[in-house]
């Protein structure tokens, strides 16, 4: 009777002769087809930060766009008072007597009080100061003091009648604004949209200025986005990974997409600042091996089959909503500013479809309109902040 976990030593060995070594038929033509190639431009992407190998013995650099840049917390503290407030609900709805929800309610009240107390157009004009914002400090200030003040006076309502606290109740007198129980005159939902979008714009804006200066040969371009981006089932395709679609648009839609690979479990490089290059440029190896060790494996397609239809990567495009649609596959094309439609369909679909990011809900549609504007902030409209009716609490 053999081992449970018996294995022929010879078919091992056929096995370990194609696969599963280093010194394996595939390791090997991994290598040489690397060594064949050009020494292309290597953009790495992490969680955080761009990394750009130019090749041919030249150093990298590294482009930070998230996380460590001005303002990202900031916002993003902003874009999750819905997904917070409707935290508390679901709290109520599991353990109404309890009190944990009202604990809750009465720590994020503290904080929102405390940023909206902080808030200041000289916060974002002379502290956080992006480029990117600039000329629209004193309409992000009064946008960030009405949604501080509407949560407030939400929660509060909350806590002295928990009986408001409800899905509906949360929908119309706060994201919707089509009830004035708390006097919002501006629905939530606009602020998440312009607070996300403000982040791409930032983002989008930094990334394609800073691609542009280094004259990437796009068509032999190699890329590489890896490790976890947000939560750990996000970003893991390219129509829901918000860097890709930064690239892209850096690239002028130039960067064949077949040439963009993610690799979700590949092991990130990290660094401490400031940016130690050397440490840097230790990762360029590997990193070129893993893109390689995918792109050699590609390359047997048309060698082996020859005359069948060949794999065309589709460019990303967003299915367009239909009147009367109540399901999507993915986030909808976005019509313009105005579309909320679209955008509220999206911070429903960014929540509920784990394959997107959180903070990438409208970065593909800033980036887009950041490349189409010739990456001038000023041009492009931000949905949700210019033309909204904010009460002007600075001038």
């Amino acid at each position: 009777m053999s081992a449970p976990n018996f294995q022929s030593p010879e078919f091992l060995r056929l096995f370990e002769t194609y696969t599963a070594s280093p010194d394996s038929l595939g390791a090997k033509m991994t290598r040489a087809t690397a060594e064949a190639a050009p020494d292309a431009a290597l953009i790495v992407a992490t969680a955080a930060d761009f990394i750009l190998f130019p090749g041919r013995g030249k150093p990298p650099e590294v482009e930070g766009y998230r996380l460590t840049t001005r303002g990202f917390k900031e916002l993003a503290a902003v874009s999750h008072f819905g997904p917070a407030l409707a935290s508390l609900v679901r709290l109520r709805e599991i353990d109404p007597a309890g009190t944990l929800w009202r604990s809750e309610a009465e720590r994020l009240l503290a904080a929102t009080a405390a940023a909206r107390a902080a808030n200041s157009v000289a916060l974002w004009r002379d502290h956080i100061a992006v480029p990117a914002y600039r000329g629209r400090e004193t309409d992000i200030a009064n946008m960030v003091q009405y949604a501080c003040e509407l949560t407030e006076r939400y929660i509060a309502r909350a806590l002295a009648q928990p009986e408001t606290l409800t899905a509906a109740d949360l929908r119309a007198h706060y994201l919707e604004a089509s009830g004035d129980a708390v006097g919002a005159s501006v629905p939530m939902n606009q602020v998440m949209i312009a607070t996300f979008f403000l982040v791409g714009l930032d983002t989008a804006h930094r990334a394609i200025a800073w691609f542009e200066r280094h004259r990437i040969d796009w068509a032999n371009a190699m890329v590489l986005i890896v490790g976890k981006q947000g939560r750990p089932t996000a970003g893991v395709t390219w129509s829901t990974n918000a860097v890709c679609a930064m690239v892209l648009a850096s690239s002028h839609h130039a960067l064949p997409l077949e040439r963009v690979y993610i690799a979700p479990h590949a092991p990130a490089p990290t660094f401490e600042r400031p940016v130690d290059l050397a440490a840097v440029a230790a990762h360029e190896a590997p990193m070129r091996k893993l893109w390689w060790a995918t792109r050699a494996m590609s390359d047997l397609g048309p060698l082996m089959y020859e005359g069948y239809p060949r794999f065309a990567p589709g460019r990303g495009s967003r299915p367009v909503l239909q009147p009367g649609a109540m399901e999507v596959s993915d986030m909808p094309a976005i019509a313009g500013p105005d579309d909320w439609h679209a955008l509220n369909t999206r911070l429903r679909v960014i929540l509920e479809d784990p394959r997107q990011l959180l903070a990438g809900c409208v970065t593909d549609y800033a980036a887009d309109l950041l490349e189409a504007a010739g990456n001038d902030p000023r041009a492009v409209v931000v949905p949700g902040l210019d033309g909204a009716d904010y009460p002007r609490y600075f001038s």
